[in-house]
């Protein structure tokens, strides 16, 4: 996958393993890159009939997806990974 776009970071990569109708949507269940179970709830604002539902939740299902967010500062465990350890200065 393509590297986040400037000031956004990277929160989970996620392939879809459930997709159940969801009221007004879809909700989807998947396991991520870093082993631990997700949750996303899709709404569509605009009525669908059944058949759409049943080609958009197939299609959904087949997804894997990457969730980013803008980032206005580092998150905490990425800014203790970036941090080295001053040098001791001799005396």
């Amino acid at each position: 996958m393509a590297t986040p776009p400037h000031g956004y970071v990277s929160v989970a990569k996620l392939e879809v393993t459930t997709v159940r109708p969801h009221a007004g949507g879809f909700q989807l269940q998947g396991t991520g890159a870093d082993g631990a179970d997700y949750v996303l709830e899709m709404h569509i604002d605009i009525p669908i009939d059944q058949r759409t539902r049943s080609v958009l939740g197939e299609i959904l299902s087949q997804s894997e997806w990457r969730v980013l967010r803008r980032a206005r500062q580092p998150l905490k465990s990425q800014a203790r990974r970036k941090r080295v350890p001053k040098a001791a200065e001799p005396k």
